[in-house]
């Protein structure tokens, strides 16, 4: 009896997902979803993590995280007719424009400007058939073997896929990187083109950063195929989540944020409750 009951009390002390509610998360109307306790390096909840998604802006984390591994961050490049053929979100810029690799990559990644990404790959790649390929050889060297990237922006075109497990190793992969995580739990990041000085200000598309004190990423995405799209993480004391929601009909911000206060519900609680 005795053996029983210490068995049962480690069991709570371990476990932290004893208040994630399977059955309300069952019913949300999303395509997919993951949530992981990274502390403990559990998956608390999957739905669908191996079903072909399109990922949307998702897409931009391996873009941006390969040219802030490439280093150089501080770096002119020079805005050509190419990183411009891209549909919106664009910061708008003109072609001969020059800016920095590192105010590239904090549009790309806070705005999720598709110019900007356009232009960091480019940059990063030599070209743009040269980066499509670096994408695709670090998605199988991270693991996302059922992941192809077609372009940096993550535009719908051609076999533009991913899934969500693949996503959820990417967004793992990044936030190992400081300078990726210091970017990405920004709201807003103001900058000039250096040889115009025109100023640009890119805004967050991520809402949870000023409605969820504990939010510390990580990106957003939609198209008309991927639907509103969402990887975000959380921090609060000693636990750490992360949680990729794909095609959302749900309040993104709302859902997320529900989903890390049970993740959050602290140790003590749950015992209280035994």
């Amino acid at each position: 009896m005795l053996k029983s009951l210490i068995f049962f009390f480690l069991l709570c002390i371990t476990s932290l997902h004893a208040e994630i509610d399977f059955e309300k998360l069952d019913k949300l109307n999303v395509k997919a979803l993951l949530v992981k306790n990274l502390t403990s390096n559990e998956m608390l909840y999957s739905k669908e993590a191996q079903r072909e998604v399109q990922p949307a802006s998702l897409t931009k984390i391996m873009t941006t995280i390969l040219a802030i591994e490439q280093g150089d961050l501080n770096r002119s490049v020079v805005i050509t007719k190419e990183m411009l053929q891209v549909e919106p979100t664009k910061a708008g810029y003109k072609e001969g424009e020059v800016f920095l690799l590192e105010d590239l990559i904090k549009a790309a990644l806070i705005k999720s400007d598709n110019d900007a990404a356009m232009a960091v790959a480019v940059a990063v790649g030599g070209t743009l058939e040269n980066f499509k390929s670096m994408m695709n050889a670090k998605a199988l060297e991270i693991g996302m073997v059922n992941t192809v990237f077609t372009n940096p922006c993550g535009f719908d075109i051609g076999n533009h896929h991913s899934t969500p497990q693949d996503l959820l190793a990417l967004a793992e992969y990044a936030i190992k990187n400081s300078v990726f995580n210091d970017i990405t739990r920004l709201n807003q990041h103001t900058y000039y083109a250096l040889n115009t000085s025109r100023k640009f200000v890119a805004h967050t598309h991520n809402q949870l950063l000023n409605q969820y004190e504990y939010a510390v990423g990580v990106k957003t995405g939609y198209t008309s195929k991927a639907g509103p799209c969402l990887i975000a993480r959380a921090k609060k004391e000693d636990r750490d989540c992360l949680i990729v929601m794909l095609n959302s009909k749900e309040n993104r911000w709302k859902t997320a944020k529900e989903i890390f206060e049970q993740v959050f519900v602290p140790k003590q609680d749950v015992l209280a409750s035994l």
